[in-house]
């Protein structure tokens, strides 16, 4: 038995996809290092290139360095591949080399994959992951050329088609980065916020991808028979289109009260959308209400869809947690959607996640308020933007100490793998319950 077999023996499926993740953030940090990397040729410290790393890998969008000024052409292309690898996952990119290269798919690598993707099951998984390879090169350029006019008319062909590129793959990938700081640094796309074009492109790339794959292959398979899709695929697609239009009616009637008509109905919508997970912003975010960033706080806690580019707990585990409150209020002995029974462990596993996206935000906001000496809401903002790896921020990431980054750092790796993820990677081996402890009840609320 070669070395690497022996490695893989030693690591569950959990490990490789949290390692891997890390092996991928390091080498990005250290290739930003590179004064290549620059604009200004020097080295840039390892802090700055190792948060800049994370927030690519992990598809966040949060910033300590303007990406349109600071980084070189060489930086950003390393930024960009860094979100490519990010938004698919690393496991789905490794695999994809070695289908190229002939290598043979074996059992462990397939069960590996169907954790990365949130596949269903491991049958088809190789084929599910050419077609996930396939449609997002493809939706990606076809984001990128309807972009390409607009830039190639403000910045110039050779510029224009580079930042058509860079941010359809930034929205595809719910990455949220921009290229904008030429026109005002940390500005985002708020200087196209009247622009159709630059907002419909947008939104449709951010909304794609934050379905999820395996809504993906329910389009492919069933086109619009809605009826023979699977429970998961209804409940992502009916959530994520009551999560566009119930906020962007809030936002058009709370927020943008003083702007034109086509700029707000663009605003709410973009607001709305933006959230679930893509860290972009067409509007000032620090001149909402407090209602209004409460609301976004709350959406960015949702994200999008298992198995996609997005973050946050999900919207099936939103969906669940709204089932549970149903069924209790109606006295059910169960939750279900469509006709279809919700298990009792993916409840649990449900309130677990949205009890970890609770907890932890607010935990490290109330430490970084204590360090930075800010309002607990804005740190709130910037930790719940890092956990969900949204990428939307009130502005203050550039100027935090250095613990308040690496709490940051740490929300976003542990946003992009998955807190569950995380936990089963740390606890390696699964004791079997032999027997069940007697039951005893317990009042609660």
């Amino acid at each position: 038995m070669n070395k690497p077999d022996k490695i893989r023996q030693r690591l569950n499926s959990f490990q490789i996809i949290v390692l891997g993740f890390a092996c991928v953030i390091l080498v990005g940090a250290l290739l930003l290092m590179l004064p290549i990397s620059s604009v200004s040729g020097q080295v840039t410290p390892f802090l700055d290139s190792l948060f800049t790393s994370t927030t690519s890998v992990c598809v966040t969008g949060l910033v300590v360095q303007d990406t349109g000024t600071y980084w070189s052409l060489f930086g950003q292309i390393i930024i960009l591949i860094l979100v490519q690898i990010g938004g698919l996952g690393v496991v789905t990119v490794v695999t994809c080399l070695a289908i190229l290269g002939g290598r043979k798919i074996g059992l462990f690598q397939r069960s590996i994959m169907q954790e990365a993707v949130a596949a269903p099951h491991v049958g088809g998984i190789v084929e599910l992951t050419g077609f996930i390879l396939k449609t997002t090169f493809l939706i990606e350029l076809l984001g990128a050329v309807a972009l390409a006019p607009v830039f190639c008319k403000d910045f110039g062909i050779a510029k224009g088609i580079w930042m058509a590129v860079f941010h359809s793959i930034s929205a595809f990938c719910n990455a949220g980065l921009d290229l904008m700081g030429s026109t005002e640094k940390y500005s985002s796309l708020t200087s196209y916020i009247q622009n159709p074009v630059i907002n419909i492109v947008i939104m449709s790339l951010i909304i794609v991808g934050g379905i999820g794959f395996i809504t993906w292959n329910d389009v492919r398979t069933h086109k619009f028979r809605l009826k023979n899709y699977r429970m998961q695929s209804k409940v992502i697609l009916a959530v994520t289109a009551a999560l566009v239009l119930v906020p962007a009616i809030a936002f058009f009637f709370m927020e943008f009260q003083d702007m034109p008509m086509k700029q707000r109905v663009f605003s709410s919508l973009f607001q709305a959308i933006t959230p679930r997970t893509a860290g972009f912003n067409t509007a000032d975010l620090t001149q909402m209400s407090e209602a209004g960033q409460l609301s976004i706080i709350g959406l960015m806690m949702i994200g999008g869809s298992p198995g996609s580019t997005a973050g946050g707990m999900k919207t099936t585990t939103f969906a669940v947690i709204i089932g549970c409150g149903i069924a209790v209020f109606r006295r059910r002995d169960s939750v279900h959607f469509f006709g279809r029974r919700v298990p009792d462990d993916t409840i649990s596993i449900a309130l677990t996640l949205f009890f970890m996206y609770i907890s932890l935000p607010v935990v490290s906001a109330i430490i970084m308020s204590r360090i930075e000496a800010l309002p607990i809401m804005t740190c709130l903002f910037e930790t719940v933007s890092a956990m969900a790896t949204v990428g939307l921020t009130l502005g203050i990431t550039p100027g935090l100490t250095i613990m308040s980054r690496i709490i940051l750092i740490l929300l976003m790796f542990l946003g992009r793998v998955g807190g569950l993820t995380l936990v089963y990677a740390a606890v390696s081996s699964t004791k079997v319950q032999m027997g069940r402890f007697p039951q005893d009840k317990m009042t609660v609320g």
